[in-house]
């Protein structure tokens, strides 16, 4: 039988905090009241991230490892685990843990009113930063925001925050035809979404700012430049699917 709920968690170079993420999930997974597995996608680690996974192996049952020899991307990394998946609904969240798996019970009403795609958001009414973010951050995802409202996905006030929900249905859908494999994958799969036809729920999680995110300046421009492109393919009618 598949599981309710898969979690999938990208790393790349996280032996470090990795460990304590995957205590937390186990912890609240133990918890509920629904099957589920976790699948951590290690993307070419130079660390000790794979061998982290497999240690845990023994004692959190429903956890499996899957494995890239080279480095391709966060994009790469969440488009392979939600396609391995077999969760009635999938949901990816970052290693750090900066949005921890107990807020997907903020998810879970809504899966019940039948969305098919709920994503976390810093940006609307009860959201938590813990602490907030700095004020350049601040200042250049506004501007992103801004962009990405205009181009693509007008009324969806964050569409970064690492912490996402689909239905396995939608994933397979959505999924399938995403082609970023970095930081412009969230825009490219909630524009998909969007033209498919389903109706995206924001709602609002706590996140911890983790002063040693990976994300820097070239992140935010690549990402607003592959913005760009995804308008264009979609224009150009570039993704085919039924």
């Amino acid at each position: 039988m598949k599981p309710f709920l898969s979690v999938i968690i990208p790393a790349y170079n996280e032996e470090k905090r990795l460990p304590a993420t995957l205590i937390d999930v186990d912890r609240y997974l133990r918890s509920a009241d629904f099957s589920c597995e976790i699948i951590v996608v290690d993307d070419g680690s130079k660390d000790g991230t794979a061998e982290i996974v497999k240690k845990f192996e023994d004692s959190i049952g429903n956890l499996r490892l899957i494995k890239n020899e080279e480095n391709h991307g966060k994009g790469h990394a969440v488009k392979q685990g939600m396609l391995a998946a077999e969760g009635e609904y999938r949901l990816f969240m970052d290693a750090d843990n900066s949005t921890s798996v107990d807020q997907f019970q903020k998810i879970l009403p809504f899966l019940k009113e039948g969305y098919e795609v709920i994503i976390g958001s810093r940006d609307i009414k009860g959201a938590e930063l813990v602490p907030p973010q700095p004020l350049y951050k601040r200042a250049l995802g506004n501007i992103g925001n801004l962009v990405i409202q205009i181009l693509l996905l007008w009324g969806i006030w964050d569409t970064q925050c690492g912490f996402k929900c689909f239905s396995g249905k939608a994933t397979q859908r959505i999924f399938s035809l995403v082609t970023i494999e970095r930081w412009g994958f969230d825009v490219e799969a909630l524009a998909l979404g969007k033209k498919m036809g389903y109706k995206i729920k924001e709602v609002p999680v706590r996140w911890v700012n983790n002063p040693y995110s990976q994300v820097k300046l070239s992140g935010y421009l690549t990402s607003l430049w592959d913005v760009f492109k995804i308008r264009f393919r979609l224009w150009k009618g570039d993704y085919k699917y039924e």
